[in-house]
């Protein structure tokens, strides 16, 4: 689609966020069907708590970037998964993947990568940028705080971002 821009990223992940979704929560059921349904070996009782890679990838299908839910890159999970969202970027040379320090500056619509902020382990939460400043980052989150809702939230740029990933306006897989 040719409006699949990150503009158009960074707006659908704003209202998703602001929506909010989320999963099973005392007294709610979840909300998750749009985003769960994408990935059709998934259900909604395997998808809580564990739903932050499958809100960008919804966010990204809602903004019109054509990508499958598990690209040919995808190895060891589908997109619904950080780690697949990795072997996407850098397996796919279209993509741009970038560290931290890579004089690399992340603006609205990019993906970012988080080690050790959501379990404790490396790549193990997702969001997409809404903006960057004062060494800080706003991001459209999935399954947040270990709470289970989407939010807008704000992130240090700081040890926990394991990268970047920036795909290109009008991006067809």
């Amino acid at each position: 689609m040719e409006n699949a821009t990150r503009e158009a990223l960074a707006f659908a992940a704003r209202e998703a966020a602001l929506k909010p979704f989320h999963g099973y929560l005392p007294g709610r059921e979840s909300n998750l069907d749009p985003i769960v349904r994408r990935f059709p070996k998934w259900n909604l009782r395997e998808a809580d708590r564990l739903w932050c890679a499958a809100f960008v990838y919804h966010c990204c299908i809602e903004a019109g970037f054509a990508i499958p839910y598990s690209p040919d890159q995808c190895v060891t999970c589908s997109l619904a998964g950080c780690g697949g969202w990795e072997e996407f970027a850098l397996g796919d040379p279209r993509l741009e993947y970038h560290k931290p320090g890579d004089c690399f500056h992340p603006g609205p619509g990019d993906i970012v990568l988080f080690d050790r902020v959501f379990c404790g382990e490396e790549h193990d939460h997702i969001g997409i940028v809404l903006e960057a400043r004062d060494g800080a980052l706003i991001t459209a989150e999935g399954n947040t705080l270990d709470d289970n809702i989407s939010r807008i939230m704000r992130r240090p740029m700081d040890a926990h971002i394991r990268a970047y990933i920036r795909i290109p306006d009008g991006f067809r897989y």
